[in-house]
């Protein structure tokens, strides 16, 4: 079994290599009991691409970001981060690869017993021990700025909005620097407004970060805003996958349809 040094070389390797995608999964597979959730899938995101996810509900969509974070193992099939396959390794080894990757919780998932502050410090807090905790406290103040939410670092989550929420669990996303970033659902559940602002942040942090991400959403426009290619998934199968434009021009029957009605 490799070891977590030789699991990093080989991610270095894989980064060097500027032909390895930072995310690649290989016809994978994934059931639940009797119900098959995922038939095959395949995808690759490069560094500094945003690639969105789309489907109705209940098609394995975040089932995807799962597998692809480690939380749950394909029955077959790859997932490649940095060009080394993570399905199958211990504990120790994934979480190593785990520091790479920033995960926005389709409802950001904070602590509801800690503040702002402390939210976005946890992270900070269990992987980067060795940092002094004025320089984790201004870490912490970096990303709220960076977000828009400098200004509310001792509030609690339920004093806060959806939206707000949305931008502190950003910034905990973001707190051990990522080279990659799965975010699930991010407008799901907000106004018009506090929607374009996640997006707009989105395309700010990808700006700034150059960061390879996988956003699954319900959200067309958000898609169509935040993403260089589009993925649409029915029955656990990609159906199509480019530019907004090529789904607008395709003549398959089921992308027309979803076009049409969301």
């Amino acid at each position: 079994m490799e070891t977590i040094d030789q699991v990093a070389v080989k991610r270095g390797e894989a980064e060097e290599d500027s032909s390895a995608p930072a995310i690649a999964v290989e016809d994978l597979h994934k059931s639940f009991g009797s119900q098959k959730v995922l038939n095959g899938i395949s995808l690759a995101v490069s560094r500094g691409e945003t690639l969105a996810v789309l489907g109705r509900s209940g098609t394995g969509k975040s089932v995807l970001l799962r597998l692809i974070i480690g939380l749950e193992k394909p029955d077959s099939g790859l997932v490649r981060i940095h060009g080394q396959d993570i399905v199958g390794l211990a504990l120790d080894q994934l979480g190593e690869i785990r520091m790479t990757m920033g995960f926005l919780f389709q409802h950001a998932a904070l602590y509801d017993s800690l503040t702002v502050e402390q939210n976005v410090a946890f992270p900070l807090q269990h992987h980067k021990k060795e940092m002094s905790k004025s320089g984790q406290g201004d870490r912490v103040k970096q990303l709220l700025a960076e977000v828009g939410m400098e200004g509310d670092l001792q509030k609690m989550p339920s004093d806060i909005s959806g939206g707000m929420q949305k931008r502190v669990g950003l910034a905990r996303a973001l707190a051990l620097e990522p080279d990659i970033l799965l975010l699930d659902e991010p407008t799901a559940g907000l106004d018009p407004i506090s929607a374009a602002e996640i997006d707009d942040l989105v395309l700010k942090l990808q700006e700034e970060h150059h960061m390879a991400s996988i956003v699954v959403t319900h959200d067309l426009h958000s898609a169509k805003t935040i993403a260089d290619r589009l993925a649409l998934i029915n029955e656990g199968n990609v159906v199509i996958e480019g530019s907004f434009e090529e789904l607008q021009n395709s003549d398959i029957k089921f992308v027309r349809e979803f076009l049409k009605h969301s």
